[in-house]
């Protein structure tokens, strides 16, 4: 026997590498004899069309005759192949597979159903024909593959996320059947997971030099051209698996996955086929593998694939029943963390735990959010009110400045609720089950010592994909290998069984998970963050109202189904990379469409409940003035008048209530009696124009900037010394690649004030109920804005209405307003509450931060003085300094070209306010009978906006008040269904509960607004026959029932609760 030579560590790795090479030396190598004999497929042919047709319409078309090098396309098309196969009689016995493979996503059908997806980029270019041949079976069979004209992530012009080429064309470069050697794949197999072990490992490590010598052992043993061969060296590598690691091993739990985005780089439609052909496949796998467990999320889906798959969606009901296809996430889609409001979030759990429930018999017990731009502060509660305790992500490993310094921990938001989150050690939910993988997931742990289970999500994502039979196999070879750590197959459950069994050990991070990636999604597509704010109103405000006409009449049917649809759509847009704006044009383009249905189907749901709430009573058409917000407001109003004009009014409609129009009877009929003082306009011989209501004075300088904002009755300046307002501002956006997505921190090197032209202000109306005055603004060569700034007797902002023209190329537009105010910390409006960010960037966490999101207001205050900054549809914002700085455009050119370009529309306005100092108590004065009181300044800003009428004043501005056509005459006098007792807590939602679609359940959902404990008494005229309280899912509390006094109930709030009560209605007297 020859002496054993010295070993080289390179040159051996490389030996086997080139052993297992699917590039070089192919024609001796073992890669080289993964299949065998081949044939070409007996007969192809095609047929093409732009529409994505369903099996039985598509194999009814005229297929031409087609051959291997077809070309196919453009874009979006489809191309179905007819593909007939005859299997050679000397195959018998042999693993048979169909190879195909083009640069499309594919389908293969065989006997009408879909039966596995083929996608070159998710390494899926064979089709098991047979695993063994047998005498009996038929040799011939016809096929059908349906061939999307779009990769896997889309049809990018020279980069993945560039605008789609709309011109592109796709090609079949392989069609045949072929002998498949499967002792060929298990040496392959465990060859490169050797490799893996000893470069994993490395040089120091023992373990390493055994995989790497093993795995020189196979090579020279096994002579690809000898079958015989196969059987030693596949014990010498079972040897080496087959040693074992000891108790302590971190254990690795390894779950099947297909992250689809649900819209991004493709258009809804197409995400309904990636839907079958990943989860076609993950079936395929399932019954394949007994201990392959594939977690899915994203009810929408499922319910696409319910419409258009029935047959698939019976099979991953049995895979359901049996354990291995779990429903997670508990969402209608993977909504953005960040922008979608505070009921929008509680109504995908709604909509998703429902649909879950009501399809596979139970709710998820996990939200999973993988791949979502931040996670806001007030999530945790929204999860626990909704059944779930359990939360998994990995998003915020793509911080671009801090690494985030746990993997397991509790998560405690913004009003203390906790819940139980994970992130995968490795920093994706798209593994492949390498050797690579396995390691990193144990090294970059950041929780070692305090648990020793990790999740490891395997599968092609984002574009669908999911799970391939190598993945699992790797997995499940790596099962318990001394050196590494313990692999299973497992599941969520599992997994957070585990977890949870190490929970004394954990740490807790408080308050907003804030990636530090992706702040342009804030602010990209304007349009679509616009319609996402409108629709969030409308459909609050057709529930309130189709809630009164249920209670006012017993002939009102409350539209159920309706409202269903049109939730599920604006859901729909809420998904992670529709509303942030990170999607192609056709996205949008259906976006907005669906937009377009809510505003209109909306319309016609709140004239229905205005008819009935009017008693439908013939007569001439009236006029009702309808407040859907639980305050009562006095505003000024514009009235429709006959002949399409409007007249200007002031007033006043109670909480939750109506009230009749008033009828004009002269010019100005109110003007006498006006209770405050009316609005006096003054345009200087400089071109200045003062706006002064008695409660604020605005002074704009000729050329429509913000020189002075005066709080009369403290004679407050709020602009800063020597500063001015209202400054626009454009910024060079030029991220590092994400175009739509990032904003990065050196733009704000790039900053340059646009200036206008003096003379260019005018005053617009001239006092009295209202007073305004407008200006044309030159952006650039290109775009062009015009805004009127405008003030209303008793109202406690000026609003600035904004047009702009907008044709840049990556360009940045904010408006700047510096304050007269001076804090460490500003507050900015989430989800059912607020919370405070740094005004400075005295750390790396705080710079990092330098653009931030918030919903309808931000707010810079000191103590016994502030500035709110309010919206009605913008979303990106910062407070730096003392200068707080709203982000209104910009112009991407990637994914969609033509992002944000046109005209927009939009409003904000400032408020000025005093508050209180020193020992505040959150919701104003504290009254022993209804507080509790609180440490100084616990939960609110020194300043005391929440005082102030700083949230209400928001509120305002998003919901105006309507004025609604009555078919008949409107009511005499004002009525109110509902008061609260305090400002601090708000009456968010009023609707129908889920449950009894027939009844007359009402569901109200209240919070607590000002971070504050508090007692709060809600007052309703409606004939309430029970109360109690429910979560969110809206599921009776056992202990709950609250006792109804003199139609009053009293609810206990602490700081950011959010609370939800059941209603029951008596019957009408109608």
């Amino acid at each position: 026997m020859a002496a054993p030579a010295l070993k080289h560590w390179r040159t051996t790795l490389e030996r086997v590498e080139k052993f297992v090479s699917p590039l070089y030396f192919t024609d001796c190598n073992l890669r080289g004899r993964l299949y065998g004999d081949s044939r070409p497929v007996a007969a192809l042919s095609c047929f093409l069309t732009p529409e994505r047709l369903p099996y039985q319409q598509a194999i009814q078309q005229h297929f031409r005759p087609a051959q291997v090098g077809e070309r196919f396309g453009p874009t979006w098309w489809t191309c179905w192949f007819q593909v007939e196969l005859t299997i050679p009689e000397a195959w018998v016995g042999q693993e048979v597979h169909l190879r195909w493979e083009s640069n499309g996503e594919g389908l293969v059908w065989r006997d009408g159903e879909p039966v596995q997806g083929l996608t070159k980029e998710g390494e899926k270019t064979s089709y098991v024909l047979t695993d063994k041949l047998g005498e009996g079976d038929p040799r011939s069979l016809t096929l059908y593959v349906e061939v999307a004209c779009n990769g896997l992530l889309g049809a990018g012009k020279g980069s993945m996320i560039a605008a789609p080429d709309p011109e592109k064309m796709f090609e079949l470069t392989q069609a045949e059947l072929a002998v498949f050697h499967r002792g060929v794949y298990r040496l392959l197999l465990d060859l490169e997971l050797l490799l893996g072990i000893a470069k994993g490992l490395g040089q120091d490590d023992q373990r390493s030099f055994q995989a790497l010598h093993t795995a020189n052992q196979m090579v020279n043993m096994c002579d690809p051209a000898r079958p015989e061969t196969f059987p030693a060296a596949e014990a010498l590598a079972s040897r080496f698996f087959g040693q074992r690691g000891g108790d302590s091993q971190h254990t690795i739990h390894a779950i099947g996955h297909c992250h689809i985005d649900t819209a991004w780089l493709w258009p809804f439609k197409e995400t309904v086929r990636k839907c079958a052909r990943s989860w076609v496949t993950a079936v395929q796998l399932m019954e394949q593998n007994p201990a392959f467990v594939f977690a899915c999320s994203q009810a929408q889906q499922l319910e696409w694939v319910k419409s258009h798959y029935p047959g698939l969606y019976t099979r991953l009901q049995e895979c359901a029943c049996r354990g291995q296809f779990v429903p997670v996430g508990g969402t209608w889609v993977e909504m953005d963390g960040n922008l979608p409001s505070g009921e929008a979030m509680v109504r995908q759990f709604l909509q998703g735990q429902n649909f879950f429930l009501q399809e596979f018999g139970k709710l998820c017990s996990e939200f999973w959010l993988p791949d979502t731009f931040g996670y806001s502060a007030q999530l945790p509660q929204i999860m626990r009110g909704c059944g779930i305790r359990r939360f998994l992500t990995q998003k915020l490993s793509w911080n671009l400045v801090n690494t985030f310094p746990h993997h397991t921990f509790f998560w405690e938001g913004l009003d203390g609720s906790r819940v139980l989150a994970h992130f995968p050690p490795g920093d994706s939910y798209g593994m492949q089950g390498s050797v690579e993988e396995v390691l990193k997931t144990v090294r970059n742990n950041r929780d070692k010592g305090r648990t020793n289970h990790s999740a490891f999500l395997f599968g092609f994502g984002d574009g669908g994909g999911g799970p391939t039979q190598t993945m699992v196999d790797r997995l499940e070879r790596l099962c318990n290998t001394d050196g590494l750590p313990r692999v299973q197959l497992s599941s969520p459950d599992r997994l957070f069984s585990a977890l949870e069994s190490d929970a004394g050990q954990l740490c807790t991070w408080v308050g907003e998970l804030f990636l530090e990636l992706h702040n342009g999604t804030y602010t990209t597509h304007a349009q679509v963050k616009k319609g996402n704010r409108e629709c969030e109103r409308i459909l609050h405000d057709v529930e309130l109202l189709s809630s009164l006409a249920l209670a006012h009449s017993t002939h009102f049917p409350y539209p159920a189904k309706q409202l269903r649809r049109l939730w599920r759509l604006l859901l729909l847009n809420q998904f992670h990379d529709v509303v942030p704006g990170s999607c192609i044009q056709l996205v949008v383009e259906d976006a907005m469409s669906h937009y377009q249905d809510i505003r209109s189907q909306g319309n016609s749901l709140l004239s229905a409940a205005t008819a009935a709430l009017c008693a439908g009573e013939p007569g001439p058409e009236g006029l009702l003035l309808v407040n859907t917000l639980p305050w009562t407001r006095t505003e000024v109003l514009a009235l429709p008048r006959s002949g399409g004009a409007h007249s200007l009014a002031l007033v006043t409609v109670p909480s939750m209530g109506f009230a009749p129009a008033p009828t004009p009877t002269s010019e100005h009929p109110l003007l006498p009696q006006l209770p405050q003082q009316p609005v006096v306009v003054v345009q200087e011989t400089d071109g200045s124009v003062t706006l002064d209501n008695g409660i604020i004075r605005v002074r704009l300088d000729p050329t429509g900037r913000l020189t002075s904002l005066v709080l009369l009755a403290s004679g407050r300046e709020a602009i800063a010394e020597g500063a001015v307002g209202n400054q626009f501002v454009l910024f060079d956006d030029v991220p590092l690649y994400w175009d739509a997505w990032d904003v990065m921190d050196y733009h704000l090197e790039t900053r340059k004030p646009v200036l206008g032209q003096p003379g260019t202000l005018a005053v617009g109306t001239e006092g009295g109920l209202q007073g305004s005055a407008w200006f044309l603004l030159q952006l650039s060569p290109h775009s062009r804005l015009s805004q009127e700034v405008v003030l209303d007797i008793g109202c406690p902002y000026v609003r600035f209405h904004t047009e702009v023209h907008w044709q840049e190329t990556h360009k940045f537009l904010k408006v700047e307003f510096p304050a007269r105010v001076r804090s460490p910390q500003a507050t900015y409006e989430i989800q059912f509450g607020h919370l405070q960010r740094p005004t400075h960037y005295n750390t790396s966490w705080d710079w990092a931060r330098f653009e931030v999101w918030a919903h309808r207001w931000m707010d810079l205050s000191e103590c016994g003085f502030g500035l709110a900054l309010l919206n009605d549809s913008k979303y990106g914002a910062s407070v730096r300094g003392n200068i707080l700085s709203l982000s209104l455009l910009r112009a991407p050119k990637a994914p969609d070209a033509t992002a944000d370009m046109g005209r927009h529309e939009f409003t904000y306005a400032l408020m000025p306010h005093k508050g209180e100092c020193g020992t505040v108590y959150a919701g104003g004065p504290r009254s022993p009978s209804s507080r509790t009181a609180r440490p100084p300044f616990s939960g609110r800003t020194p300043g005391s906006f929440q005082d102030a009428g700083v949230i209400q004043a928001a509120y305002n501005l998003n919901f105006p008040l309507l004025a609604l056509p009555a078919p008949g005459p409107a009511p005499a006098g004002p009525w109110s269904a509902f008061s609260l007792s305090t400002p601090a807590v708000i009456l968010e939602t009023v609707k129908q509960a889920e449950a009894t679609p027939l009844s007359r359940t009402l569901v109200l959902r209240l919070y607590e607004a000002h971070g504050s404990h508090v007692d709060c008494w809600l007052q309703t005229s409606l004939p309430v026959q029970e109360a109690v309280l429910c979560d969110l899912l809206e599921k009776r509390d056992p202990a709950g029932h609250l006792p109804l006094s003199n139609n009053r109930l009293k609810l206990t709030f602490s700081p950011f609760q959010v609370q939800s009560l059941l209603l029951v209605l008596q019957p009408p007297t109608d």
